[in-house]
């Protein structure tokens, strides 16, 4: 964040809604991005991980999944929530058990999710966040000791409720540790969002369109275990083409 307002010592945490946004972020030093899709890409990564998948390999075009897949890879391919037919997984967290990916390398590609991380690639670390790894992720970030960008997937370069009110939750969380603070307004209302939707979350989230396409498509059986807080304790992070569990 802006170098004059930042107290010496302190962390700066700043929420980017969009993906269209990340080039305009006024963190420029020394900082770690979170990537955020609730619904569903960074939940489902979080879950491969908890189900011992060995590493995943992003990519960012259907292309380049369909190009793996002739490799012999394992592919999780979606495109506007469905699985495309060349894919072994679509991209719910129910579709990866240790049976199906234990010890495995997974491609993943998926509508928002995989596009944001390609923008944000040139960062130095990327660490996807859900509420299922919201302590652990926090623990984390706490000892990389960096300032944090909170990278919100949303829908097609649009904003999105879940990944918002994910991004409150996570703020909240670290600046009860000491040492982290914000002078973003972005974060402001991310908190303000997460104040509003904690004491009914599954409520508040029938206010998101993409719980709705989700319905739509019959595929909305995970949304309760995504908004379920603290169910695995791994950190999946991406530097150098692949994300692994660091924790």
């Amino acid at each position: 964040m802006e170098k004059e307002k930042q107290p010496v010592n302190s962390r700066s945490i700043e929420v980017c809604f969009t993906p269209m946004l990340f080039s305009e972020i006024l963190t420029r030093d020394n900082f770690v991005v979170v990537l955020v899709d609730i619904l569903r890409a960074t939940t489902s990564i979080c879950a491969a991980f908890e189900h011992g998948v060995k590493s995943i390999i992003p990519v960012a075009t259907l292309e380049q999944a369909k190009e793996m897949k002739e490799k012999g890879f394992l592919v999780a391919s979606e495109q506007d929530g469905k699985k495309l037919e060349f894919a072994d997984f679509g991209n719910s967290a129910f579709n990866f058990t240790r049976e199906s990916v234990g010890g495995q390398t997974l491609v993943y590609c998926t509508t928002n999710g995989t596009r944001a991380l390609d923008i944000a690639k040139k960062a130095e670390k990327i660490a996807m966040g859900a509420f299922i790894n919201l302590s652990a992720l926090t623990g984390w970030l706490v000892r990389e000791n960096k300032n944090v960008v909170i990278l919100c997937s949303g829908w097609k370069n649009k904003f999105c409720l879940e990944d918002a009110i994910f991004a409150g939750a996570l703020a909240e969380k670290l600046m009860e540790c000491k040492g982290f603070v914000t002078y973003c307004d972005s974060t402001a209302a991310a908190l303000d969002l997460w104040g509003v939707a904690r004491p009914d979350i599954l409520g508040y989230i029938e206010k998101a369109a993409h719980r709705h396409r989700l319905k739509k498509l019959e595929l909305d059986d995970v949304i309760p275990y995504s908004f379920n807080i603290d169910t695995t304790g791994v950190v999946p992070v991406y530097a150098d083409g692949s994300i692994l569990d660091v924790q």
